[in-house]
């Protein structure tokens, strides 16, 4: 990827508290170079094709490190968020976390609030990280976690669907707004894009702005880049896809779908919604629903005079570990298995994205398990020109804002230009709080 990895902005307010198997006031438990018997609380968020292939890699663990028991937590990304933020500040953190980009902004901006992994270098081996990577788990100067994979959004169809109305995949925005009248007539619409906690729909509008204008909707130093005017375009393009039946209106996925998650609907499971939008490294959940073969990556869409850029990257997720634990060697050791251990990645495969780790990367490519969804995606993400999403476009707050303006502008109770200066007025001034 051509433009890569910016060092992340600090920002935020909670402290991590934690402790292995109980709660406790805050502490600190130093390094002392062993292994010693204990229970860690390892959690994580994702699909069943994760939890089964992290069920199998602590499995695997326990068989090599019978006196270190792995309790697993784990559920859908739905509430995860504040699940993890409430443990953090009732002292009942798990040892070792799975956690989001923009938890480092709000859970860590002194770099504080998680253990320094600069400190367990005995067990925790980095050489099979490059620097960058590594730069986007650092805070205040200290290492907070450790970049399990990066990834970014990417299209994938159900090419059973395709194939059944007679079209090909877009490669353009025109192409797609197209396809929504063929397809409708069969019944089917060519995208699904959400309005949960996953943002998809404003996600997808704003890097058509960003790849017509070449500004950021949300700068890494957490300033909004967009306009007034680029806020309302965006809103506009979410309009006119739902106009062109290229997807959903809220109110039809609500009705259809309820709360489910997309992989979760019956009118994904059966077709009827022809494609999704989503992050690599979890797209394997979309794939567990349907016949063996049947999703494809698509091209990431550009404007009709060749323009590539807007689409972003991220860390997929990064592994951190709990400030207080009492464990922190055990804990580190495990970390570094879950990350580089070559046997650990051939049972955890993609189900988070590419690993960043070159030692586990290396041996998926030397058992020809380098395959998938997540490769397929990531080749051809590597030819675009890159934009770093800013964590602080990742924080619940800003989603919440960003959805609220398209759920007004689908169910007509504010026309896009209202919405826009809505939305403009309401996120200037949440990112001025958060950058105080």
């Amino acid at each position: 990827m051509k433009k890569f990895f910016v060092f992340l902005a600090a920002l935020g307010c909670i402290t991590a508290l934690s402790a292995c198997g109980s709660a406790s006031s805050a502490k600190y438990t130093p390094p002392d170079g062993s292994l010693d018997k204990c229970t860690l609380r390892f959690s994580w968020w994702g699909g069943d094709d994760r939890h089964e292939a992290t069920l199998a890699a602590i499995k695997l663990w326990e068989q090599k490190h019978p006196d270190i028991t792995i309790t697993p937590e784990y559920g859908g990304w739905d509430g995860w968020t504040e699940k993890v933020s409430s443990q953090i500040s009732g002292g009942t953190a798990p040892d070792v976390m799975q956690i989001n980009y923009d938890w480092l902004v709000s859970l860590s901006p002194d770099g504080g609030g998680f253990y320094d992994l600069g400190l367990l270098t005995d067990r925790l081996d980095l050489s099979a990280f490059d620097d960058e990577v590594l730069s986007f788990g650092r805070m205040n100067g200290k290492l907070n976690a450790v970049t399990v994979s990066v990834s970014g959004r990417g299209l994938f169809y159900n090419s059973d669907t395709f194939r059944k109305c007679g079209v090909s995949y877009p490669e353009t925005w025109s192409e797609l707004l197209a396809l929504g009248e063929k397809m409708s007539e069969k019944g089917c619409c060519p995208l699904d894009l959400d309005i949960q906690s996953g943002g998809t729909a404003w996600y997808l509008a704003v890097v058509r702005v960003q790849q017509d204008t070449g500004r950021q909707f949300v700068t890494m130093d957490g300033e909004l880049g967009f306009t007034e005017d680029d806020i309302r375009a965006a809103l506009d393009f979410y309009k006119e896809l739902e106009d062109s039946r290229v997807i959903r209106t809220v109110r039809e996925r609500i009705d259809e779908d309820g709360n489910a998650a997309l992989y979760q609907s019956p009118s994904f499971i059966d077709g009827r919604v022809g494609g999704v939008l989503e992050w690599g490294s979890s797209v394997g959940k979309y794939d567990m629903v349907l016949p063996e073969g049947t999703l494809q990556a698509g091209a990431f869409l550009r404007g009709d005079g060749g323009e590539s850029g807007g689409w972003m990257i991220k860390p997929s997720v990064l592994y951190a570990i709990a400030k207080d634990t009492d464990y922190p060697d055990e804990a580190a050791a495990f970390m570094d298995f879950m990350l580089s251990d070559p046997e650990c990645a051939a049972v955890l495969g993609t189900t988070r994205g590419i690993p960043a780790s070159h030692r586990a990367e290396e041996a998926l490519e030397a058992g020809g398990l380098l395959n998938g969804l997540a490769r397929d995606s990531d080749e051809l993400l590597s030819e675009l020109d890159t934009v770093t999403i800013s964590p602080y476009m990742e924080l619940p707050r800003m989603k919440e804002l960003c959805n609220t303006a398209i759920e007004k502008v689908s169910y007509g109770k504010a026309d896009t230009a209202q919405a826009a200066k809505e939305l403009y007025t309401s996120a200037e001034e949440y990112l001025r709080k958060v950058r105080k």
